[in-house]
Parts: structure tokens; C-alpha cells; sequence
């Protein structure tokens, strides 16, 4: 088992809940490939999408449902700073996560977040744990609890 799955595992199993990780094949590095794999809906995917806090410096993670897009103004307003493109470097520094598959939880450091209400329309959500393979399920509320997220309307 990889480092990044096993934080994943283990931030879960703090939170205590236990999750099924599943392993699934390349076509889950994106939202529609991940929702075929897992056989769920696009929008029972949630993604992390990462942007740069410009006053901050530091990544600001936004929680979305697999068809929607993050819209940049919006997200701007809820973060209440200025977001720019986070680099794959900050992003592994600062989640211990790569492009691909950026967990909701098991970061380096206490992330900014915030979660697409979408998601909680869902009995059951799937994310990211920690490798562009590797994916959970999750109730949604679970997934509000466990990232210490906000609700927020931040969608296009």
C-alpha cells in the first residue's frame, strides 16, 4: 500500500469510520472515468479541485460534484481572497498528494475547504484516497464532517 493511500486510510479511521478503499484502473484520473469504474453517477463523484490562495499563499480545496465546474468569481468571494493556480509542487507540499489523486482528507497541513452542496443530494458520494487509482465512498454529510469543509455556492 502506497504512503498517500495509507494516510488516506488512516485520517479516515481517526475520524472513526471505516471505508472501503476501491482500486480501480488508469480511467479514474477523471470524474467521468472514476463515476464508469465505480458504476455511479458523474455527480456522486467528488472532486478536489485546488486552487492558490494569493493572500495566503497557501492551497484552498474545493469540494465539487463530478459534472460541475468551479466558478472563479464565486469561489474568489467564498474563499475571500484572491485564487490563482495552485502548481503541483504546492499541491504535494502541502496536501502530500499529486495531480490526480488529491484526497478530501489524510493532508500534510489543516486545508481550507469547502464543499459543493450538490454532493449532499447523494445517499453516497465516492473521492479520491490518495492516488489517481484509488477511490472510497462515502456518505456526503460524513464527507462535510470528516474535511471540516463549509458549504458553499461556488459552482458555474
Amino acid at each position: 500500500m502506497s504512503k498517500s493511500l495509507r494516510r488516506v486510510q488512516s485520517a479516515l479511521e481517526a475520524t472513526g469510520l471505516t471505508i472501503d478503499i476501491r482500486e480501480t484502473d488508469d480511467s479514474a484520473r477523471t470524474a467521468e472515468g472514476a463515476a464508469a469504474a465505480v458504476g455511479c453517477a458523474v455527480d456522486q463523484i467528488a472532486k478536489s479541485i485546488i486552487f492558490r490562495g494569493e493572500a495566503s499563499g497557501h492551497v484552498v480545496l474545493f469540494l465539487t460534484a463530478g459534472g460541475n465546474r468551479v466558478d472563479p468569481v464565486k469561489a474568489t468571494a467564498v474563499a475571500g481572497q484572491t485564487l490563482g493556480k495552485a502548481d503541483a509542487d504546492l499541491i504535494r507540499a502541502e496536501t502530500g498528494f499529486a495531480i490526480g489523486g488529491v484526497a478530501p482528507v489524510g493532508h500534510l497541513r489543516k486545508i481550507e475547504a469547502y464543499l459543493d452542496p450538490r454532493l449532499l443530494e447523494f445517499d453516497t458520494v465516492w473521492a479520491a484516497a490518495g492516488t489517481p487509482r484509488h477511490v472510497f465512498a462515502i456518505a456526503p454529510g460524513d464527507l462535510l464532517r470528516v474535511t471540516g469543509a463549509t458549504q458553499a455556492d461556488f459552482t458555474a
